[in-house]
């Protein structure tokens, strides 16, 4: 096993570090630092400037768009975004239902969609999720009826984020109720404005509006946006799974948040002396910086794996499982280090001109992100989930 990067890496590497430095929108780099929530246009603003360097999507296939990318290349990418403060790509189109479109989607149909995805002129949401079928996927109950050349659906996704933003939704939709739960399931794509689509905003515990309940009365959804065959639509979704844990570790975005950390305890005072000098304190972050240093080194073997064209293994839901304890972690520490400084203020906007200057820039909304960051550990199959997963190919239970 080969941990090391090629010479051709390292100059990518270098590559990807100058395109960002000169690229990246200075607004959308400011708030990505101070950890402040992005707008639809910040994220497009980006986006397009990736796109036309011919980044929107790299690790795509050249037939596709993309650049073919390997793994490890990704790797180095996203690397270099987190460390210079760039926005973490929203996956749903580029990692999502992009990939399920270029395996299972019809020529038509990946004409039609996969370049619009690379232009952001699509953007898309995941309605997966329902009230009654979360981690039990298979048990979701949102009809697609067959109607001449379209699908009526009628049902309800909830926990769907960034609908508010979003043209398209990829869905996953009962079209035989008498099948076994898994075998009954299809995978619809369906314009956003379509009529009888209704959006309705949840707002979580951090003040912020990011995830939405979406409800489908009499929706009519031609059949040509069916993925694949009709029925077959679990065998998609776990496609999509297994392309959106690749990078659920987050081990780039993690060190750039690990820096953050160690940046504020050196300056933050505990008893007279920086936090950093602190012994528990200093105890904590050695070993979470220890966790992440061995959660790097086993997201490297899946990468060298990748070199190898071997199969990931149990690796990639050890990477979920680990991944979201330290990105969790992270957030605790952050928020202990700058103590009642944290609180989150409007959602994690600026405070009020009474406590400008006496609240660190750095503690403003860390609160906001300590809630929102309990996700973690839910989406893309739950921690659970994922040690059912390992027990079944490790200890084969």
């Amino acid at each position: 096993m080969d941990l090391n990067f090629s010479e051709g890496e390292e100059r990518l590497r270098a590559e990807v570090r100058a395109f960002v430095r000169a690229r990246l929108p200075a607004g959308v780099r400011a708030k990505t630092a101070a950890g402040r929530r992005l707008t639809r246009a910040d994220y497009l603003e980006w986006h397009r400037a990736l796109h036309a360097q011919g980044w929107a999507a790299p690790h795509w296939p050249q037939q596709f768009g993309g650049l073919g990318w390997s793994a490890v290349e990704q790797h180095i990418f996203e690397e270099e975004l987190a460390a210079a403060d760039a926005p973490r790509p929203i996956p749903f189109g580029t990692r999502m239902v992009g990939p399920v479109i270029m395996a299972f989607g019809s020529p038509q149909q990946q004409g039609y969609f996969l370049p619009r995805i690379l232009s952001g002129e699509h953007w898309w949401c995941q309605g997966y999720s329902e009230p009654g079928a979360g981690s039990d996927l298979a048990s979701l109950k949102t009809r697609a009826v067959r109607s001449g050349t379209d699908y009526i659906v009628n049902g309800q996704k909830t926990w769907t984020t960034l609908a508010h933003y979003a043209n398209w939704i990829f869905c996953l939709v009962r079209t035989d109720a008498q099948a076994k739960a898994q075998s009954g399931i299809s995978f619809l794509l369906i314009d956003m404005s379509s009529p009888g689509i209704t959006v309705r905003p949840i707002v979580t515990l951090d003040g912020a509006h990011e995830i939405n309940e979406v409800w489908f009365q009499d929706v009519r959804v031609p059949a040509d946006n069916l993925v694949g065959t009709e029925n077959q639509g679990w065998t998609y979704a776990k496609f999509l799974l297994a392309h959106e844990r690749t990078g659920v570790a987050g081990v780039a975005w993690a060190k750039r948040e690990l820096a953050r950390l160690k940046d504020i305890a050196a300056r933050e005072r505990c008893a007279g002396r920086p936090l950093i000098e602190d012994p528990l304190f200093a105890a904590k972050l050695a070993q979470l910086e220890i966790d992440l240093m061995a959660l790097e080194i086993t997201n490297l073997r899946m990468l060298d794996a990748d070199r190898a064209k071997r199969a990931p293994g149990p690796e990639a839901s050890l990477l979920k499982i680990k991944g979201s304890v330290i990105q969790q972690a992270i957030s605790e520490l952050l928020l202990e280090a700058v103590g009642p400084y944290g609180k989150a203020f409007a959602g994690g906007e600026r405070p009020g001109d009474g406590l400008a200057g006496v609240v660190p820039e750095d503690a403003i909304g860390l609160a906001a992100k300590y809630c929102n960051e309990r996700k973690i550990s839910i989406y893309s199959g739950s921690n659970e989930i994922q040690r059912n997963i390992i027990a079944r190919m490790i200890l084969g239970f």
